[in-house]
């Protein structure tokens, strides 16, 4: 089993995790140009016997 699912997340949080460690790491000049990219546009929908439910999260 992957470390992540063991630590109890799932492969997006886990690559939001690593991105951000990432951008970190760079030297300033590179990081202020990886930060314009940290923005996230992610849409969860709930699904239930195969349509999506009312509920978004």
């Amino acid at each position: 089993m992957s470390a992540w699912r063991q630590a109890g997340l799932n492969y997006i949080n886990y690559s939001q995790i690593a991105a951000k460690v990432v951008r970190q790491a760079l030297k300033q000049d590179l990081r202020a140009e990886a930060m314009k990219r940290d923005e996230v546009n992610v849409k969860f929908t709930q699904w239930k016997d195969g349509k999506p439910t009312t509920e978004n999260m």
